[in-house]
């Protein structure tokens, strides 16, 4: 069984940060779009892994603030997702890992395939969570 923690990053517009996947071949769903996050480390907890995720592939220092959407699990994967409302300027983060950032709006989301089926992830978190607001 495999652990990973993923977070929906959204702004003020309802906008979700994205990142492009590395176009290698060797790497699941290369070169498609998918919310940060990785593998669960041994030893880590899923917000220890978001923080460090944050920090390896966005730069982001000691991210906090973020809350608990779902836990999704499935024969090979449990995916702790959380999410967080913040407004970052894509053109100004260096990308670590990825191609490239960009905000998507949730009608961009629906016509876009995302990485691991976050397209269905998304989904909820508009119904449960943004409708709500």
């Amino acid at each position: 069984m495999n652990f990973g923690a993923g977070i929906i990053l959204i702004n003020s517009n309802n906008e979700v940060l994205l990142l492009l996947r590395d176009n290698k071949p060797e790497i699941p769903y290369p070169n498609q779009w998918d919310i940060p996050g990785g593998k669960i480390e041994d030893g880590e907890t899923p917000d220890v892994t978001i923080k460090r995720e944050m920090f390896e592939e966005l730069g982001l220092e000691s991210l906090s603030g973020f809350q608990l959407f779902k836990i999704y699990k499935s024969d090979e994967l449990t995916d702790f997702v959380f999410w967080k409302r913040i407004n970052l300027n894509p053109d100004e983060i260096v990308l670590t890992e990825g191609q490239k950032l960009k905000y998507f709006s949730y009608d961009e989301i629906k016509k876009t395939k995302l990485a691991f089926n976050y397209n269905k992830v998304i989904e909820e978190f508009f119904e449960e969570i943004i409708k709500n607001e």
